[in-house]
Parts: C-alpha cells; structure tokens; sequence
C-alpha cells in the first residue's frame, strides 16, 4: 500500500491537490478513500462500509508510528518556530494540509490549514511552506462542519463551529471542498466513536464581516463611520454599534471573563439564566423535600 496523505497547495500552474507519497505500493491518497473497492464490489453495502473503515483506521495506526509522519510533523513545528506549540505526540498523524480562504472580521485572508486525525490546526502565512505565525489549535472532538451557500466571489466554502470560535473558510475548487469537509468529518467521527462522547451541541456565532454591515444590525438607526465603531455581539454575531452593545455576559464557553454582547442578547442571557437559577432552586428544594420523605420512610420502617 501506498502510504500518503493529502495537500493543498500552490505549483508553478497555481493551486493544486497533490499527494505526498510515503511508501510504494497500491495508492491510497484523499481522491481515492476507497483504494479496495475491487474486493468490496461484492459485499453489502454495510460489510464495505465497515471494511473500509477498518482498512482506514489501519492506515491511520500504522503512519502515526512511521519515520515519515515523525518527520512531516516536525517540518510543521518548525514552520511555526519557537511561538508555535508543539505538535507531536504518539498516536498523532498529520492527514492533510493546504491553504484555506478564512472569513475575517475584516476581509478574507489565506491561511495555511493542517489537518491531524485529532486537531486542526491554521496560521498565517509569512513564507509558503516556510514560515507560519499565530498558531491555532482546534481540537476536532469539538467541531462540527456545515456547508455555506455560494454567494459571489465566495465560493466552496463551508462552516468549522467550535464553542469557543466559528468561521467560514473557503477551498479554490468544489473537489479541494468536498475532500476538506470528507476528512475532517471522518476524523470527528472516528474520534467520538473512540470516546464515546455525543457530538458538540453548543457552538459560537459565526461573526457577520464588517463588510456586510454599514448600519448597526440591531437599532438599523446608527451608521458605521470612523468615529462610530463596528462591534460584534458575541453571543448571535451581528454587528452592533457601541450603545447597543454596552453590556457583557459571561459565556464560559468562550472566556472566563465577561465578553461584549448586543442589548437583545443581554436580554435572553439574563431571561434564561434567571430561569435556569429558578429551575436549580425548586430542584433542590424538591430534593430536600424528597430527602425528608426518604427520612420519614425509614423511620416509620423502624417503628414497624
């Protein structure tokens, strides 16, 4: 078996996916997952299911102890330098890598993505291929991926939602997307089937670009200028203006401070706390009052 993983990058003729290839033998690379669908042609469609999932999980368990997969990790630490964390660990494998358009507050930027079988990782690109900064991990037990419409120059883009931050990214071509979106799913679930955890059910807003926004989303009266600041709630993403967005909450999914959130979230943060305190009290009032009947119980139990 060939053994590979998979890259997006940048050639002489532009972007390209290309292979980078480990060992010799029959290829497995990103467009071809299922390299034993001669031998699988003739099995139920959930034999072959499980049987190319095991096959992966193979592969997957066999680079994580290769020379090669030590060494590409490596190549990435030190593209990060000395402000970058370190990335090897046992058990970790790099599957992918390649340069993803990110939706930023501002504009949209390229950002060179790594793609292991447990995190995600993304930074800046200061030299191609040579140099990255201002590292970000995401593990990947705590993402989920949604597409995102096409909508003028933004095209192939999806959505990675996390608790802590969500954001848009976009691919040069629909194939480099569905591949993205493919290998990131496939290492989410193969990560949870091993944990036994349920998938995320909470995620932050994905902040609405500045560039969307030329009046306050919440009062539609204030309108954006050097002097009137854009602000972005951190609860529901919009972009607000400063008297709409004078109060903080605490989300502890996100910070252990108090962050900034638009006036109607402050509203339904402070609604549905109060009601979450209301429900914990009469829980624990129900609870002592069970307790006392426990009590009770046992002690008519004894007199008998």
């Amino acid at each position: 078996m060939l053994l590979s993983v998979w890259s997006v990058g940048v050639s002489s003729r532009g972007r390209c996916l290309r292979s980078l290839r480990w060992g010799g033998g029959d290829c497995f690379t990103a467009t071809n997952w299922n390299y034993n669908q001669a031998s699988s042609r003739r099995q139920k469609p959930s034999e072959r299911e499980r049987s190319r999932r095991a096959s992966e999980l193979k592969m997957v368990d066999r680079l994580a102890n290769s020379e090669a997969n030590s060494k590409r990790i490596g190549v990435v630490e030190g593209c990060f330098g000395a402000a970058g964390q370190p990335l090897a660990i046992p058990g970790r494998v790099l599957i992918g890598e390649g340069v993803l358009t990110k939706l930023c507050r501002k504009k949209p930027k390229a950002r060179q993505f790594f793609l292991f079988n447990d995190i995600l990782v993304y930074g800046n690109i200061m030299i191609q291929k040579k140099k990255y900064n201002k590292q970000h991990i995401i593990p990947l037990e705590s993402v989920t991926i949604d597409k995102v419409p096409d909508e003028g120059d933004l095209r192939n883009g999806w959505l990675i939602k996390t608790p802590t931050k969500s954001f848009a990214v976009y691919a040069a071509t629909a194939t480099e997307k569905s591949e993205w979106m493919n290998h990131i799913g496939k290492c989410v679930e193969d990560l949870l089937q091993k944990s036994g955890k349920a998938p995320t059910g909470e995620h932050a807003a994905v902040w609405v670009p500045d560039s969307e926004a030329t009046v306050c989303m919440r009062c539609q009266r204030v309108k954006f200028t050097p002097v009137s600041r854009r602000h972005h709630c951190r609860k529901c993403g919009f972009v607000v203006c400063g008297p709409c967005s004078e109060k903080k909450h605490l989300l502890p999914s996100q910070s252990s401070k108090p962050v900034r959130v638009c006036e109607f979230c402050f509203v339904q943060l402070t609604a549905e706390g109060a009601a979450a305190a209301h429900s914990d009290s009469l829980g624990r009032l129900g609870s002592k009052f069970h307790n006392m009947s426990d009590e009770d119980d046992d002690e008519d139990d004894s007199s008998d």
